[in-house]
């Protein structure tokens, strides 16, 4: 599309293709790519077939810190030095008379976005293929933590120290500023977290938001596949690596634990041949030799933090910023819910088993 796409303008962005990215010959074609709640990303296909991707933020309603484009770009460009797989970071632009709103290019990298358990039984149709990516994504993960953080050039990305403390304090802040209603399941959990909090003992980059749905996924052939890149570095910071880890253990459902899981559609791990949740951990554990013993803490954490941000996600798309007409606030409004409630049960029995 090239007219009357909300979120970019087509010759402003021609003209700065073509002296910023290299390669690229306009005049440039845009569409949106699906997946993402947050920033807004775009394929850009130029007249030679050339392929990018532009991000930007939401068009309208903006929290303080969030969507900062160039930190971004700075995250993807430093990870790539690592043995992580991103995306190519081509340009970066905070010019907002160029777009209207600051905004990068990455170049396009093949691979299926595995959303849900249809998604993964398609692209992966072999259980040999689903261990095999499986596999890379607790790998992929091992060697995120592991990076020197000094070496690849985020040192100075934050503060070290106390992630948990830090990351209550913003998300309660967050949470404040974009709900839209009242759950008092959210500060029930919030004190609970607060009081059992336990001690940092692996500080690295953490990713924020690793999940299968924000990588790529490559299919190698009928007994195997691999993680192309891994997207959406826009909640990374330094901190306690074990958040991921909690993190993507809540997002690794069973297919026996979907009905109860608030989930709207079955994730990939629903179809047979993934890792089980403890073989996830002890596989990790292995690769790192971190002492992993406050991972459900961690989940709890996470099922409240993402319970904040869905609500930011949730408000989004009410107030129609998002470019996209079809969701379902409604049914997204209890999840939202149904993840504050998580927290709390999981912080309830971690209190009961201590």
């Amino acid at each position: 599309m090239r007219d009357g796409l909300p979120g970019v303008d087509p010759r402003a962005l021609d003209e700065y293709f073509a002296s910023h990215v290299p390669g690229a010959v306009p005049p440039l074609d845009f569409e949106v790519i699906a997946g993402g709640h947050s920033n807004i990303t775009f394929k850009v296909t130029d007249t030679a077939g050339n392929r990018f991707v532009l991000r930007r933020p939401p068009l309208g309603h903006v929290l303080a810190t969030a969507h900062d484009m160039g930190r971004e770009h700075r995250i993807i460009s430093a990870v790539a030095t690592s043995t992580v797989p991103v995306a190519p970071a081509l340009a970066n632009c905070d010019d907002v008379t160029v777009n209207g709103a600051p905004f990068y290019v990455m170049a396009f990298v093949d691979g299926h976005v595995v959303n849900t358990k249809e998604d993964a039984e398609t692209v992966l149709p072999f259980e040999a293929q689903r261990r095999a990516v499986s596999e890379h994504i607790v790998d992929v993960l091992a060697d995120l933590h592991l990076a020197d953080v000094d070496r690849i050039g985020l040192g100075g990305l934050a503060k070290r120290e106390d992630y948990l403390g830090r990351q209550l304090k913003r998300w309660r802040t967050q949470w404040e500023a974009s709900k839209t209603r009242e759950i008092p399941e959210m500060e029930h959990a919030y004190e609970l977290l607060l009081a059992r909090k336990p001690e940092q003992r692996h500080t690295g980059v953490v990713h924020g938001d690793y999940r299968i749905g924000n990588m790529l996924t490559f299919v190698d052939g009928p007994g195997g596949a691999h993680i192309a890149a891994v997207l959406d570095w826009e909640l990374c910071t330094l901190g306690d690596v074990l958040a991921d880890v909690g993190y993507i253990l809540n997002n690794w459902i069973p297919e026996e634990e979907f009905a109860t899981s608030g989930y709207l559609d079955p994730p990939p791990t629903c179809a047979p041949g993934f890792l089980s949740r403890e073989e996830f951990v002890a596989r990790y554990a292995d690769r790192t030799g971190f002492d992993v013993s406050s991972v459900d803490y961690h989940r709890a954490f996470s099922y409240w933090r993402l319970a904040a941000i869905a609500e930011g996600v949730k408000r989004r798309y009410e107030e129609g910023v998002m470019a996209d007409d079809s969701f379902d606030v409604g049914a997204y409004g209890e999840r939202v819910v149904n993840l504050a409630r998580s927290s709390v049960e999981a912080l309830e029995r971690l209190g009961s088993s201590s």
